[in-house]
């Protein structure tokens, strides 16, 4: 059977033989030089072996390490929903949503420490017409039986393979190792890799998707089924699609108060439609340059460094580096990533925001973007897990969206707590921020389960946040080709409020801030339900 330590180094080296980019993002081992195998035989297979894990954890004893065989029983039933929502069949974008687009972007961050991740980086691009292929045959079967992608995006991920291939320097080429290597690689890039990507572009040129008036998971077979699965997957909760919407609706009602607030002191106007409305046009308010927004997102970064040792016990080693989305995957990047770094320091944890027609984005929103990707949200998390060498690596990289976007979210926030926000300005973004995360549960569950059109989804967030077009847009598509992701945000950090409020009062005067952010992050990402186990516990130990 194992214990509950080898159950989660087991089903960790099934995610990562399933998802082995994963591996590369997180700095393990092991796996760089591997691709993901998407056959249909495969998936059953790791399908099987992720039930028993979950059998073998839920038969141990209960208080055998309890949150850790909580972890891994909620994470191989996560493997077993992916599984079973067929996304790869219905998935083509032109982002990191999407296979081939992954391989794009996570490819790149490789980094080299000799012989043998330069073997291991040549194998992965020899392996990536098999990938490519494996893709296109199960794209095809997904088309055939009625599991169709969305044409708009089908046009989009064709431009994007476009753009690769008339770069003038291959993304791919960009981990520099000795001159042998850098030989090899140029060779299997040009004779094996690019014409891979030139096959599978013309097969994804040909498959015929769905307008834009359904774009969302209910019009597929089984699709209602499949967004059901991602949405216990995204946000580790059994709450409904219908649910999900109106805590939307409501959170975007109870945003009016604030925006009439702020506005008055900024604008002049209590008027909500107003505010938003000056907020989406008065042009001093857009970046004029690239550089402009690169710098503003640093700046925000080193007062939030400078700030976090107030709020926390303990804060990352390691920096967060902040640079520009690269130009190359901008167009269909969402406004902002964090990337985390390796655990060996090789690779450091980085920031990139979108600055892809910078002129039509808005200098309000990059204090609270900078404060949730890097500094005290993702970077934080994600550098601060790493260092938690006593549990097994399967609890310190977790994909748990609803705490890890939850974190991120409720440091959005926390920031203003925190004395970080430049001015009224900048809080407007705060708000901005939490107006697309609100609209998120709202266009999510729109899209997928109510039917709803992308013209539809389009407009209720211009009517509803003061983003420009291009971010609109952007987020829009990003719902379509993630279904279920967008509802994470705003549920974690609804339940890390709710925890820490249960905190303060249950502990009055002796409730510790730091103590408290230094718990949350203590534990690698946790489900949600575990997490409110763990606050409880530490509130009666207290």
């Amino acid at each position: 059977m194992g214990t509950t330590a080898e159950l989660a180094d087991e089903l960790l080296d099934l995610m990562f033989s399933r998802g082995p980019l994963g591996a590369t993002v997180y700095g393990v081992p092991g796996y760089d030089h591997l691709l993901a195998d998407h056959r249909a035989e495969t998936e059953e297979s790791t399908r099987a072996r992720a039930l028993d894990i979950a059998d073998r954890a839920r038969a141990l004893p209960a208080d055998d390490d309890p949150v850790t065989r909580a972890v891994v029983i909620q994470q191989a039933e996560a493997v077993v929903d992916e599984i079973d929502a067929l996304g790869v069949e219905y998935t083509i974008t032109d982002s990191f949503f999407a296979p081939a687009g992954e391989v794009l972007a996570v490819m790149p961050t490789t980094v080299l420490s000799g012989p043998e991740s330069e073997r291991a980086y040549l194998d992965r691009l020899a392996a990536v017409p098999d990938f490519l292929r494996r893709i296109a045959e199960r794209q095809l079967a997904g088309a055939a039986a009625g599991r169709t992608p969305v044409q708009h995006l089908v046009d989009a991920a064709v431009a994007h393979l476009d753009r690769y291939l008339a770069a003038d320097e291959d993304p791919l080429a960009r981990p520099a190792g000795s001159e042998a290597f850098d030989a090899e690689r140029a060779r299997l890039l040009a004779d094996v890799v690019r014409p891979a990507f030139a096959a599978y572009r013309d097969v994804v040129a040909g498959i015929q998707g769905r307008p834009d008036d359904r774009v969302g998971l209910g019009w597929l077979p089984g699709g209602e089924t499949a967004y059901a699965a991602l949405t216990r997957v995204q946000t580790t909760t059994d709450r409904t699609p219908k649910e999900l919407h109106q805590t939307g609706l409501d959170v975007m009602a109870g945003l009016a108060a604030e925006y009439a607030e702020l506005g008055r002191r900024v604008f002049g106007t209590s008027d909500v439609a107003e505010v938003l409305e000056r907020m989406r046009t008065d042009p001093a308010l857009r970046w004029s340059t690239e550089d402009e927004l690169i710098t503003a997102a640093r700046k925000a970064v080193t007062r939030a460094e400078q700030a976090a040792p107030r709020w926390f016990g303990r804060v990352p080693e390691q920096r967060c580096r902040v640079e520009p989305v690269p130009a190359a995957d901008a167009p269909g990047a969402p406004i902002a990533y964090y990337s985390p770094p390796t655990p060996d320091g090789l690779r450091p944890g980085t920031y990139y925001a979108n600055t892809h027609r910078v002129e039509e984005r808005f200098r309000y929103q990059a204090e609270a973007i900078a404060f949730h990707e890097a500094v005290p949200g993702h970077h934080f998390q994600i550098t601060l897990a790493q260092q938690l060498t006593e549990l097994p690596v399967l609890r310190r990289v977790a994909h748990v969206t609803a705490y890890l976007e939850g974190w991120g979210l409720y440091t959005e926030r926390l920031a203003d707590e925190m004395g970080l926000y430049s001015g009224d300005v900048a809080r407007l973004g705060m708000l901005a921020m939490d107006s697309m995360r609100a609209g998120r549960l709202v266009v999510d569950t729109g899209l997928h389960a109510h039917g709803w059109s992308r013209a539809r989804a389009v407009e209720y967030l211009r009517e509803n946040t003061p983003l420009a077009l291009v971010e609109i847009e952007n987020e829009v598509d990003r719902y379509i080709a993630a279904p279920g992701q967008a509802l994470a945000y705003m549920v974690g950090r609804l339940e890390i409020l709710r925890l820490r409020a249960a905190a303060e009062e249950a502990l009055g005067e002796r409730f510790d801030i730091r103590a408290f952010h230094d718990l949350l992050l203590g534990g690698g990402p946790l489900p949600l339900a575990v997490l409110g186990e763990v606050v409880a516990e530490w509130i009666r130990d207290r």
